[in-house]
């Protein structure tokens, strides 16, 4: 059955050809069969408790009618049997009303088992407990997890090459609270609370621990068998909670804001990047306005002689003042020699210009008519006006 996923264990143990990459998704989910997803520990259930039988709960404990209290706190307690409630999910944040069912079932004598990386404040203050979170995944580190052997009573220490998470309880009332297991600095991640009726509580801050890249790690299934082992071994029925997964879906900006030094850096941080906002903001150079492009003045004073020219119907002259400014263009232009007007100079300004070759040669031509005629009419004159400025208006 677990064939299917003994292939994650030696992650780093064996290099194949082709190196896959590791699937970092946190997803803590009883079907994923991923690195951090919990198949492995669901479907283990049966070997540490062989006579449970095991079910899925998506109701909240606030609703659920097996929540309620029974006629087991009034001493009936021979006719009613062991019941366990396991929760694993990246965040647990129970309301006054589910917190009261809660406590109401390990009242009954049943146990709780809560693995996550974020516990609500409402259950932590009820159970007098306060927290210190570390990094939320540190993929540099590795995890290194210890428990107390519930028969031997010795500490056992598990490590994996994989993510890890440092949250730890800070402060515990040992009145009413045993410690089970440590982080790798001796730091209480996994506690105990019992009650009179023979119930109890148990909160683990290590979900890592639980998932299948953990377990498959090596012998690190001996971690799971010690820290279910402290359930008891008579339980009947087993609830696997698929409720406050999805309840209470675990968000790094909630993270982030519910934890009050990381609140404080997050409004710092932005704080910083307003400031910086405004002060880059009034640094920045004003919009430069467009300034309108100088007017030809040269080709405007043309154009007025050239009208003058034309009122006086002086057609011969005018073509050639307009012949004389034609060439000077080309020299000022495409640095062209205009004394002699062949066949090869028309070649010259059709490559340089990029203008057509025979077109070129067509205006060539025509001054070179134009310099040799006593006079002109005025279709001559507006035809020799044309090539030109076809000439002007496509180079």
């Amino acid at each position: 059955m677990l064939l299917a996923i003994f292939a994650i264990g030696n992650f780093t143990g064996c290099k194949l050809k082709k190196e896959k990459k590791l699937n970092r998704f946190v997803s803590l989910w009883r079907k994923d069969k991923i690195p951090y997803g919990t198949y492995y520990a669901f479907e283990n259930l049966s070997h540490i408790f062989p006579q449970a039988n095991v079910t899925i709960n998506t109701a909240s404990p606030a609703k659920y009618a097996e929540f309620e209290p029974s006629d087991y706190a009034n001493g009936n307690s021979s006719t009613k049997q062991k019941k366990a409630y396991i929760i694993i999910a990246p965040k647990v944040v129970p309301d006054p009303s589910e917190i009261n069912a809660l406590m109401n079932f390990v009242g009954e004598g049943n146990s709780v088992f809560i693995s996550s990386f974020f516990f609500g404040d409402s259950l932590l203050s009820y159970l007098k407990l306060k927290t210190e979170y570390g990094a939320l995944y540190d993929f540099r580190d590795s995890l290194t997890v210890k428990v107390n052997s519930p028969t031997t009573y010795d500490t056992l220490e598990f490590v994996y090459p994989g993510d890890s998470y440092s949250s730890y309880f800070s402060a515990i009332d040992t009145q009413f609270t045993t410690v089970l297991g440590t982080d790798k600095n001796g730091r209480p991640d996994f506690v105990k609370f019992n009650y009179k009726s023979g119930g109890a509580i148990y909160l683990h801050y290590a979900p890592l621990a639980l998932s299948n890249f953990f377990l498959l790690h090596k012998n690190n299934k001996a971690y799971y068998d010690n820290v279910f082992s402290y359930l008891p071994q008579s339980t009947t029925e087993i609830k696997w909670d698929d409720y406050f997964r999805y309840s209470g879906k675990f968000s790094v900006f909630g993270f982030l804001l519910n934890n009050p030094s990381f609140k404080w850096a997050f409004w710092l941080l932005l704080l910083l990047f307003l400031i910086l906002y405004l002060f880059e903001s009034k640094r920045k150079q004003r919009m430069i306005p467009t300034i309108a492009a100088l007017r030809n003045s040269s080709l405007d004073f043309v154009k007025t002689i050239g009208r003058l020219y034309y009122q006086r119907k002086d057609n011969l002259n005018l073509a050639n003042k307009m012949s004389v400014h034609f060439l000077g263009h080309v020299r000022s232009k495409y640095n062209l020699q205009t004394s002699t007007l062949d066949k090869d100079f028309a070649e010259r300004l059709s490559y340089k210009s990029g203008y057509d070759k025979e077109l070129s040669k067509d205006i060539v031509d025509h001054i070179k008519v134009i310099q040799q005629q006593q006079s002109l009419s005025d279709e001559g004159l507006l035809e020799f006006n044309n090539k030109i400025e076809e000439f002007y208006k496509h180079t």
